[in-house]
């Protein structure tokens, strides 16, 4: 019976299926395999006994029941796996798992769901790269109002939002590309990291192992790989999920009603809410949203799993348990819903245009005061007397050109046609070569 949302609603199949039993329970054999085959290599053991190891340890053999059966009466994880493998190996069983502690075998196999798991964010990071380069192309030049603190700033364009989303997608990738170097490595190196337990030829060994296992030796270890680069991968994954909480934010914003100039696709025969059947909520970006807390939420842990005492003790272990796969397959959801959401994004023109003009040309108020400074009024005197007159439009509610025209101070300095020259969609200044240098950039990133 299904508990955890992640076994059941949330995450896509290929997500979820690294990090089920089955699979961890592959990995774990999957590193004995290989650690058998680097003895036979050394001499340590015979030839024929690692064949069989590594041609049983997996879970054809060594069935997950079984491994569960031995837990229950042992309390051991790993050991419950050494004995089951050995079980199906007959003779050769004695040479399972020799020389080696549990958490060689437990970080060395949980580098391998790491890189798998990477390997699928790295995808949809790419995948959301060119949907947001598709976006920031084609809205390059549709301009919209900006806000900031919520109110109405200066123009801006749908160009800029998107390109701006990119250029954070573009910088994960970079930072998973250093994260790879410094998170997927394994260990061999025993109860408290010298390696004793492997003899004089223990960093060989190890090094063969790693090779096998497409992962690179760490550097030092004590018994664990140190939980600073697991609180790295969580904070990683923990700012990924800020970006698509970041967008799913602000297409929610964008979709009020009072605003509506995007929304979130809604499907045909799709149900906003059980009593108001008018209602197209933001579901889908409300989820990414919600879920971005919870990877937020796994940090902390994850920093805290850091500090253990002197060469390592067990606090670590269940914390990663949940918060590992939990983080990997709730970013995978938001990952596929913000995918999903922009690549059907519904535009509304016309409310676009409508809120760019609904303050009555107030947001024309920063270009005013900078051409009266151009033309020769001084800075903080042009920004005052702007102030007034913005204020003045504001109370009477008319427009804020119209005021300004009545005003005599700045006939003195301004034109008709200069007052005529202030439209919005004209002060977006070098937004669209901004997108472009963008654009540029991360084309270049992906050659």
């Amino acid at each position: 019976m299904a508990v955890h949302p992640i076994d059941y609603r949330y995450g896509s199949e290929e997500m979820r299926r690294i990090w089920d039993e089955e699979n961890k329970l592959q990995k774990l054999l999957d590193v004995e395999a290989a650690l058998a085959k680097a003895h036979a290599k050394l001499g340590n053991i015979p030839e024929e006994s690692a064949r069989v190891i590594s041609e049983r340890a997996n879970t054809k053999w060594v069935k997950l029941e079984r491994v569960k059966e031995i837990e229950a009466e042992i309390q051991h994880d790993i050991m419950a796996v050494v004995k089951a493998l050995s079980e199906v190996c007959g003779e050769h069983g004695k040479y399972v798992h020799i020389g080696a502690t549990s958490n060689d075998i437990i970080d060395t196999a949980n580098a391998l769901l790491i890189k798998e798991s990477l390997g699928l964010i790295e995808g949809y990071l790419k995948e959301l790269r060119n949907v947001l380069m598709g976006l920031a192309e084609e809205h390059k030049y549709t301009v919209c109002i900006g806000r900031t603190h919520g109110q109405h700033a200066v123009p801006t364009t749908y160009g800029m939002k998107f390109a701006l989303w990119l250029d954070e997608v573009q910088r994960h990738l970079e930072r998973l590309e250093e994260i790879k170097k410094r998170v997927l490595i394994g260990k061999m190196r025993g109860a408290v990291g010298t390696a004793a337990s492997f003899g004089e030829r223990a960093l060989e060994l190890e090094r063969l192992v790693m090779e096998d296992l497409g992962l690179k030796p760490a550097l030092i270890t004590n018994q664990l790989v140190s939980r600073d680069l697991y609180a790295e991968l969580v904070t990683f994954l923990a700012l990924v999920a800020s970006t698509l909480d970041k967008i799913g934010l602000e297409i929610r914003n964008l979709q009020r009603t009072e605003i509506l100039e995007v929304s979130e696709p809604f499907g045909e025969k799709q149900v906003g809410s059980s009593t108001m059947p008018h209602k197209r909520n933001p579901v889908r970006t409300e989820k990414v949203c919600g879920l971005a807390r919870v990877i937020y939420s796994n940090v902390v842990p994850a920093l805290l799993n850091n500090p253990l005492w002197h060469e390592r003790d067990l606090t670590n272990s269940s914390v990663e348990r949940v918060i590992l796969p939990e983080s990997f397959v709730l970013l995978d959801e938001m990952f596929r819903v913000t995918i999903e959401v922009l690549k059907g994004l519904e535009f509304f023109p016309e409310n676009i245009k409508r809120n760019l003009y609904l303050t009555r040309n107030l947001i024309m108020a920063e270009p005013l005061m900078l051409k009266l400074a151009e033309k020769g009024m001084g800075r903080q005197e042009a920004h005052e007397l702007v102030r007034q007159l913005a204020m003045k439009a504001f109370r009477e509610g008319r427009d804020f050109l119209e005021v300004v025209r009545e005003s005599k101070e700045v006939r003195k300095y301004l034109s008709e046609k200069d007052l005529a020259s202030l439209k919005p969609e004209d002060y977006i200044g070098v937004a669209p070569e901004i997108v472009d240098n963008v654009l540029r950039y991360v084309r270049e990133c992906s050659l």
